[in-house]
């Protein structure tokens, strides 16, 4: 799709721009040259030059549509929407702006706004079929599929001899599970243009699902044939060359795609596995510490690992691997199973069963939370994680994590800062932990202080705690709460359930925290703890289960539609215990603020942004809410008044803000 919606620009900008102009000659000259530029593909010239175009006359609209073109292609799309909607500001039936607007609006996933401009582009040209095949496009990627079909057809009704359009159609039935007219699009796009590899390989990847081995391979063979440097054919014939035992092979087609990118964790995950089958063990190794490399935070990584240490007899380093996995995911009752085997062949017999006990516990904790999906894959402890993963997969961290991750800790300009909840930090860090704080009221004061322990906080930052002391308070909240009174019971349990937190013992401490709540049902702070405690707990298994997330194909718009699983995950349970929270106080700031960032990370940002804006009516200091407000504004592409929630932030204390700031000032 992309190359050919850059065909189209290539080829009106040599069209359109060959019109004779009534300008003077020197803003004929100017954009001349200007499109000169921009036929060498040299961009940012053509919007210097445009740009002294655009001074001799500010009216000639034409000047601004080709500046938003060269925009568009340095995927400043920001700057590439402005200067279009100037363009059709200065001539409001300029259909082909229309048209552009919508498609960089789309590349933003602005869904909305680029199906107006397409309605809009239609009412003024129906007549011209390439809005129509656009608009299929966007409609493809917003998921109405029927809908696209619709405009596939139209546009084919015009123009057959596109091949997109109909593997593109095709793409629309499969999802509308039409198998038999997915297949005659694909086969239609492939007699269309013989030499387009993406055709080939859609249809060889539905002959794969349906394990049409011999098929498959036949069109992977003719897209590596058209373009042996076609990254999706070679690793999806890899795949079929295992699935059909012949492990050579498809280990010729991983070195392959790794040679065209080394730093492909999916293919050395695959390759490591593929070696492992056959025996190749030190060379799975090497493909195992290049996936542990690129991908740190992957917990099938270290267990898969330690299983191949293991089959190499060195246990030692299959215990840490495990143990590692088990740090990721405290929770993962497979690896406790398999550490308690290792321990006890160690002559550790006391470690053995202790891991036994832990996995036992853990499993019968599972199947007690069976009635909910989320939980269900942890009951069965003999589900493998060695099956080769297709291209649909991404090895990937969690999304909670990553979209709640601090930019500085991150890398990542557009993370929202985290959820609060009550945790353990040594005073020496409190001045830093966030300037919210200072301001908040008095009744989270009062609670702090009649938990009579110097550690408690109210913070989002992670606890500054070593380790084996987060252990060590654990067990002494335990042995604690063994003692206690029955009128002090609630505090207690919930000092144990934070500890349990603290060690990702998520499970247990969401039990923990309702056992409190039991005993004190009115408190909202209880409420907002489990809610933490939940969200970070789904998130872990969502990555366990779907720790593979589908990527992007830029020649496939079809590629970035989220991949159907039979099993899906969200955040109710968490929300529900901070709406119960908000009914018993409502004016928790900090509890509208948390319920904004699940909102957010479950793709809800109307209502995400209403909850913060809830927040800084509460608390008109609240620096994080102004900064995760601009953030969303931004998602939702209201740049401007995002950057000044933003400056705010930054106004308040939040460091972050002013790279975000920086970064968003280059679109200015």
């Amino acid at each position: 799709m992309k190359k050919f919606v850059l065909s189209l620009v290539a080829v009106f900008v040599l069209i359109w721009c060959g019109a004779p102009l009534r300008a003077q000659y020197n803003k004929e000259y100017f954009f001349w040259l200007g499109r000169q530029m921009m036929m060498q593909n040299d961009y940012h010239e053509a919007i210097r030059t445009l740009n002294t175009l655009l001074r001799f006359d500010q009216t000639a609209y034409e000047g601004y549509f080709l500046r938003g073109i060269a925009k568009y292609n340095l995927n400043d799309l920001l700057g590439a929407d402005e200067d279009f909607t100037i363009a059709i500001s200065k001539n409001p039936v300029f259909t082909t702006a229309y048209t552009y607007r919508a498609i960089t609006r789309s590349r933003m996933g602005n869904y909305d706004d680029a199906l107006k401009d397409f309605k809009e582009a239609i009412e003024l040209r129906p007549d011209l079929p390439n809005p129509y095949y656009s608009r299929g496009v966007t409609r493809l990627l917003n998921q109405q599929f029927s809908e696209a079909i619709a405009d596939f057809d139209k546009f084919i009704a015009q123009e057959r001899k596109v091949a997109d359009a109909y593997a593109n159609r095709g793409v629309c039935y499969l999802y509308l599970k039409d198998t038999l007219k997915a297949y005659e699009n694909f086969d239609t796009a492939i007699r269309t243009n013989r030499e387009n590899p993406d055709s080939y390989n859609r249809r060889g990847a539905l002959y794969m699902q349906q394990k049409r081995y011999e098929e498959a391979e036949r069109d992977f063979d003719m897209a590596v044939r058209y373009d042996s440097t076609h990254i999706p054919s070679l690793f999806n014939r890899a795949i079929v060359y295992s699935e059909t035992n012949r492990p050579m092979q498809s280990l010729g087609d991983f070195d392959k795609v790794i040679a065209l990118d080394s730093t492909n964790s999916l293919t050395y995950f695959n390759r490591a596995i593929l070696r492992s089958r056959i025996g190749d063990y030190n060379r799975a190794l090497e493909d195992y510490d290049k996936v542990a490399l690129y991908s740190p935070e992957n917990v099938l990584v270290y267990y898969n690992r330690a299983i191949l240490y293991t089959q190499l007899g060195e246990l030692e380093r299959a215990v840490e691997d495990y143990s590692k996995a088990i740090e990721l995911y405290p929770d993962f009752a497979n690896a406790y199973l398999n550490r308690s085997t290792l321990r006890y062949a160690l002559r550790d017999a006391k470690g053995g069963k202790r891991d036994r006990d832990i996995a036992q516990r853990k499993i019968a904790e599972y199947r007690n939370r069976l009635s909910d999906s989320t939980y269900s894959i942890y009951a069965d402890t003999t589900r493998r994680f060695d099956r080769l993963l297709s291209f649909d997969s991404k090895l990937s961290g969690s999304n909670f994590n990553r979209i709640t991750t601090r930019r500085e800790e991150s890398g990542d300009n557009l993370a929202l800062l985290p959820l609060f909840r009550f945790t353990l930090i040594a005073p020496d860090s409190a001045a830093k932990v966030l300037p919210t704080l200072h301001r908040q009221s008095q009744r989270i004061t009062d609670f702090v202080a009649s938990m009579e322990n110097p550690l408690l906080k109210l913070s989002r930052e992670d606890s500054n705690l070593p380790a084996d002391s987060l252990v060590a308070i654990e067990r002494r909240a335990a042995k604690a709460l063994q003692q206690n009174v029955a009128e002090k019971r609630w505090k207690s349990l919930f000092e144990y359930a934070i500890s349990q937190a603290l060690v990702k013992q998520y499970t247990a401490a969401v039990n923990t925290f309702g056992a409190a709540i039991e005993e004190n049902p009115t408190n909202p702070f209880l409420y907002l703890n489990r809610s933490t405690t939940q969200a970070e707990m789904i998130d872990f298994i969502s990555s366990i289960d779907n720790s593979y997330q589908r990527i992007t194909i830029d020649s496939d718009p079809a590629s970035r539609l989220k991949n159907n699983s039979t099993r899906t995950y969200n955040y109710d349970e968490a929300i529900a215990d901070l709406n119960k929270a908000i009914k018993l106080y409502p004016d928790f700031a900090f509890a509208y603020y948390n319920r904004a960032n699940l909102h957010a990370i479950s793709g809800e940002l109307p209502e995400a942004y209403d909850d913060y804006t809830r927040a800084i009516e509460l608390n008109p200091y609240f620096a994080e809410a102004y900064y995760n407000r601009g953030l969303i504004q931004i998602f939702m592409k209201d740049t401007r008044k995002g950057c000044l929630d933003i400056s705010k932030a930054g106004e308040l204390g939040i460091e972050a803000a002013y790279e975000v700031l920086r970064q968003y000032a280059k679109h200015d």
